[in-house]
C-alpha cells in the first residue's frame, strides 16, 4: 500500500493519497506545454484515495475544446499539481515532481510516443505506444 504526500513549490497546496495507482509518462504536444517542454511524469489515482491538506489550487480548462481536461495548479508559485480528465472521470492525474518522495514513480507505460522530441529518451524497461494503450 502506498501513503504520500506532495506540495507544490511554495507549499502553499498540499495533497496526500493512500493507495495504489497507476504511473505513465506521456508524451503528447499538451503535456509537453504543460510541463515546459519535457514528458509527462504523472500518477493516476482514484479520487476517493486523495485529498487536499493545505489550500485549493486554481484551475484552468481550455474553452475550445469540446471536452477539455482541467488543470490544477497553485495560484502563488504556478506549480502545476494535477489534472482532472473527463475520460477518467474517478480518477486524478498528479504531477510526479510534486511528490514529497518521487521515487515512488514506476511506469508502466509511455503514450503518444508519436509526438515525442529528439531529445526525449524512452526507457527499454516498459511498453511505449504511439498513441494510447485503450
Amino acid at each position: 500500500m502506498v501513503k504520500a504526500k506532495g506540495r507544490c513549490y511554495c507549499g502553499s497546496v498540499q495533497f496526500e493519497f493512500e493507495g495504489e495507482g497507476t504511473s505513465i509518462e506521456c508524451y503528447c504536444r499538451e503535456c509537453q506545454y504543460i510541463s515546459g517542454g519535457s514528458q509527462n511524469t504523472a500518477h493516476i489515482v482514484k479520487k476517493s484515495l486523495f485529498r487536499w491538506l493545505q489550500g485549493t489550487p486554481k484551475s484552468f480548462a481550455r474553452t475550445d475544446l469540446e471536452t477539455p481536461r482541467t488543470r490544477l495548479f497553485c495560484e502563488d508559485c504556478g506549480t502545476s499539481l494535477a489534472t482532472l480528465s473527463p475520460r477518467f472521470p474517478d480518477s486524478i492525474i498528479l504531477k510526479v515532481g510534486t511528490f514529497d518522495d518521487p521515487t515512488i514513480f514506476k511506469p508502466v507505460l509511455a503514450q503518444f510516443t508519436v509526438d515525442k522530441q529528439p531529445f526525449h529518451r524512452l526507457s527499454d524497461s516498459f511498453p511505449a505506444y504511439e498513441r494510447t494503450k485503450t
